[in-house]
């Protein structure tokens, strides 16, 4: 297993536009053998006193967060699917990003414990 997990600033009123987006994407994300997309909208995101989510996207007045990840069966899977997917013109087709993609947060990890369903 391995995770890519993400942390996005959304305009509050591009929600659904948002929602619509990543089911699209999901779709061809599993085409290219993603196992598992959560994507989660702010509920409880608490300003912290030296750094938050919103500090770590520069929110702005307005922008929801947007946690999201991605499981995958392992990192091999989505390198490949990295490089696939690069070529792929379905992802150029799927619309206007409704973000901004240069203030989001991406990061891998290798599962150190899972509590699996």
């Amino acid at each position: 297993m391995y995770v890519a997990g993400f942390v996005i600033p959304v305009r509050e009123d591009k929600m659904e536009a948002y929602r619509r987006w990543a089911e699209n994407g999901s779709a061809l994300f599993r085409e290219y053998g993603c196992l598992e997309i959560v994507e989660s909208w702010e509920d409880n995101v608490p300003s912290g006193t030296q750094t938050d989510f919103r500090r770590a996207v520069h929110a702005k007045q307005g922008e929801k967060i947007v946690f999201t990840w991605q499981v995958w069966p392992d990192k091999a899977t989505l390198e490949a699917a990295e490089t696939r997917m690069a070529g792929d013109k379905r992802f150029e087709a799927a619309g206007e990003i409704p973000f901004d993609p240069k203030r989001l947060i991406l990061g891998c990890f290798k599962p150190l414990h899972v509590m699996g369903r």
